[in-house]
């Protein structure tokens, strides 16, 4: 019941959201799943490491998968070779158990995520003040309309 009810929530959260936010929520989702591996095996809570780690790389194909090489040209290259190097050094923590790997991820997924977010809030503030902006009064043929 209560997965089920958070869930819901989740889904609510997304709504109204630009794709810029969510892209941000991917990355905390990711982050937050690194943080929780981190914990896991330092309690010697191995699979549970495992786990978070796995639904870490979720995030990371689900951010690769998504990327538009035809806009984004160089900056989704770079992305791309990014999200590979996070998820191999994500597989060698699996493999050894080397948390400083999972807080070398946690840096580099944390500072582009600092770059999506900052977008986010200059599409927000221009979104906002194109919104508030006055109407002005503009002749069609003859006819006039607010814009």
């Amino acid at each position: 019941m209560m997965n089920n009810n958070v869930k819901k929530y989740e889904a609510v959260d997304t709504l109204g959201r630009t794709s810029v936010e969510l892209v941000v929520k991917v990355y905390d989702g990711a982050i937050a799943s690194l943080k929780q591996a981190a914990g896991a095996y330092q309690k010697g809570q191995t699979k549970e490491g495992y786990d978070s780690i796995e639904k870490a790389k979720k995030f990371v194909v689900h951010l690769y998968t998504t990327l538009d090489e035809d806009k984004g040209q160089d900056i989704a290259r770079r992305l791309s070779q990014l999200y590979a190097y996070v998820i191999e050094k994500l597989n060698i923590v699996q493999a050894t158990k080397d948390l400083s790997l999972i807080d070398d991820s946690i840096t580099v997924l944390s500072n582009v995520r600092e770059g999506w977010d900052q977008l986010a809030g200059q599409i927000k503030h221009t979104t906002a003040k194109t919104e508030n902006e006055p109407h002005q009064e503009k002749p069609v043929r003859g006819v006039s309309f607010s814009i």
